[in-house]
């Protein structure tokens, strides 16, 4: 989660509210965690009293160990990829080195900066107590920090807004079996590129890694109980993503880990069928949970769903009146995208109670940033035909538009379902160079309701764009305009 940059409207005063704990015994808000949490305070909160709690790094998840570092280092594996396949462009280029600790510190040379600078800043606000720790429940409107800086402060706040994120999930076989191991919390921080990674998971998290270390120098093999990668998405592209991927990482598909031994000399794994994995290094990418289980939160009289997360209305009120909750500890969705948009829904509702807004989380799109790049938005095929609706879809390839020509492209596609009567798209779903910009206006129509034939025939498409095999596949559903 990105944290608040400093000169922010809200608060910024130099009195250092965090010297004064002791003396606060009540809050008008307090918000734990400073992720998106952080964004809540808008200029209708200056004057409150507000506590913010975290228990980690400043800034919460997608700044320091997701979404921002990791994109930096794909850019960085796209960069290498595209001088390893230069030749076919005519072009003779090598890589004589991958510098890894360069690329990890420009990295982080840039995030750790913002993190600490937003702790600053809060720290020095007149109107913000920042408590360093771990906040637990011990009644409906009252914390306990339990860990941390300043554990055993306690106080109570009026209005509570839970954004405390998650965390990686560490399945059992491999907690209990004693073997070192790294998560994408961790991952990024390494001091070298390992000869051999294993990776365990196969959706968008091993996915996304697997590309950055094999293209940066590593062996990786990827081990998923399922037959197929991102199984989440459209079955056409996964089943396509996975084709390609067998031809870039040893894949090891539809296997259950018996055992795992080994120490930082190197790891073994063992399958169910005979068959085994040694790798210097394993990262596990098996998921992420909600922190729900580190709040105390039946003390609070909080509802908890079966997978752990917070129960919210679209409001993001939880149950208990004064008590709110966003992003991935709540939220179907683990996207910051979407953790931004609940913070200034429930900001708004904290402000204006006589004016509540909902969430709107109708068309909300996702993207891997692997190689190649997906991204998707609404109801893949299979759930168009579970739900019964009648539908039309179409697939366009990069490589019968003229820049996909220039690019060589063999792999890309967009593909397209729509609503034959009422002309409306019903999901999008591309995979290949940029497809995370090129579904934007897909996005859009989805969400402004506007209709294939209008988009696709309503407005100019640059010639020769990429963008084109947007408009060829909005094209090839043959939804005319009435």
């Amino acid at each position: 989660m990105v944290a608040s940059l400093p000169g922010q409207p809200f608060g910024g005063g130099t009195g250092g509210a965090a010297s004064r704990l002791a003396a606060v015994a009540d809050f008008d808000l307090a918000i734990v965690g400073t992720g998106s949490g952080n964004s809540l305070l808008t200029e209708q909160f200056v004057g409150k009293r507000v506590a913010i709690v975290e228990s980690g790094t400043f800034g919460g998840t997608c700044l320091n160990v997701g979404c921002i570092p990791t994109k930096m280092y794909v850019y960085a594996a796209d960069v290498a990829r595209t001088v390893e396949h230069a030749a076919r462009f005519g072009i003779d280029a090598r890589i004589d080195a991958v510098r890894w600790p360069d690329i990890r510190d420009r990295i982080f040379g840039r995030i750790d900066p913002i993190s600490e600078a937003g702790r600053r800043y809060r720290e020095s606000s007149d109107d913000v107590t920042l408590f360093n720790g771990e906040a637990r429940f011990t009644g409906p409107n009252t914390l306990r920090i339990s860990a941390g800086e300043h554990a055993g402060s306690q106080f109570s706040a009026d209005q509570i807004v839970i954004a405390a994120g998650g965390r990686p999930v560490i399945p059992e076989v491999v907690a209990t079996a004693g073997v070192p191991y790294v998560t994408s919390d961790t991952v990024m921080r390494l001091d070298r590129v390992p000869e051999r990674l294993a990776i365990l998971g196969g959706g968008y998290i091993g996915a996304e890694f697997a590309h950055v270390f094999s293209a940066l120098g590593s062996r990786v093999s990827l081990v998923a109980r399922s037959l197929r990668l991102l199984r989440h998405l459209d079955s056409e592209i996964s089943d396509r993503f996975t084709q390609i991927a067998a031809t870039r990482w040893d894949l090891h598909l539809g296997v259950d880990v018996e055992k795992f031994t080994g120490d930082d000399g190197g790891i073994r794994l063992d399958f169910t069928d005979g068959s085994c994995v040694e790798a210097d290094l394993l990262l596990v990418a098996t998921g992420r949970m909600p922190n729900t289980d580190r709040l105390d939160v039946d003390a609070a009289g909080i509802e908890i769903l079966s997978d752990g997360r917070i129960s919210t209305d679209c409001y993001g009120r939880t149950g208990v009146e004064g008590i709110w909750a966003l992003g991935d500890i709540s939220s179907d969705f683990q996207l910051k995208h979407v953790a931004n948009h609940e913070a200034r829904v429930i900001s708004h509702n904290l402000a204006f109670p006589h004016d509540l807004r909902q969430f709107d989380h109708r068309y909300v799109p996702s993207a891997v940033f692997t190689d190649p790049q997906i991204a998707s938005v609404g109801m893949t095929e299979d759930a168009v035909r579970a739900a019964g609706l009648d539908y039309v879809a179409a697939t366009q390839s990069y490589g019968d538009t003229a820049y996909g020509w220039a690019m060589e492209d063999t792999t890309g596609i967009c593909k397209l379902i729509a609503d034959p009567h009422s002309g409306l798209l019903l999901g999008a779903h591309l995979m290949g160079y940029q497809s995370s910009n090129l579904i934007q206006p897909l996005i859009q129509a989805m969400s402004l309701g506007q209709r294939v034939p209008d988009v696709a025939r309503g407005q100019y498409w640059i010639h020769p764009a990429l963008m084109e095999v947007v408009e060829n596949a909005l094209l090839k559903l043959g939804l005319n305009a009435p």
